[in-house]
């Protein structure tokens, strides 16, 4: 448009993205969802199905600013799981994943969670892994993954097992997450 400054357009932008933000968060499980709780059964067709739910993974993770996003965050209970190998890649869909190998060496990082907003908790997790599955076409898969590539992995492989992170976290991280999710009570002024 005429006249206007690089300043506002990119106001614009910041406003669309984080509008694009909250639909998207508004669309994935949140804490207390029996959704995340539930394993998620093996996936049998590989059919426009299974396409058109990885594509909206994909899409739902990107616009929620996430880099793993697992199929029972949006209320599927299939083994089903989409990720960032790197922050500038395109998603990997991983269909069926198993964790094959992990490394003995851990570390301990603070994991969020789409689904548990507001919350970040310090999680051990082994620094390298090797995960086989198959892509949403029913190809066979392997990835050896290091780094934040394998925290993603194992982080959504949990989610599959109905497990999060506040079950991998210690007792004094989890009480202070549970506190925060907690809905706090509205007072209401006597008159």
């Amino acid at each position: 448009m005429a006249g206007e400054t690089g300043e506002t357009r990119n106001d614009e932008l910041d406003e669309q993205a984080e509008a694009r933000r909250r639909t998207a968060l508004a669309q994935i499980r949140q804490w207390g969802d029996p959704a995340l709780r539930m394993p998620a059964r093996e996936v049998e067709a590989f059919d426009e199905d299974l396409g058109r739910l990885v594509e909206r993974m994909q899409r739902l993770m990107r616009d929620a600013n996430g880099v793993g996003l697992a199929a029972n965050q949006v209320g599927i209970v299939r083994r089903v799981l989409v990720f960032l190998p790197e922050l500038e890649a395109e998603p990997v869909a991983l269909v069926n994943p198993s964790l094959v190998e992990r490394s003995d060496e851990v570390a301990e990082g603070d994991e969020g969670c789409l689904s548990l907003q507001g919350v970040t908790v310090p999680v051990e997790r082994s620094v390298a892994v090797t995960v086989e599955g198959q892509g949403a076409d029913g190809a066979g898969v392997r990835l050896e993954l290091e780094g934040l590539a394998a925290r993603v992995v194992q982080h959504e492989l949990d989610h599959l097992d109905g497990v999060l992170i506040l079950d991998r976290t210690t007792p004094e991280a989890r009480r202070e997450a549970l506190g925060a999710l907690r809905p706090q009570p509205i007072l209401a002024l006597q008159q």
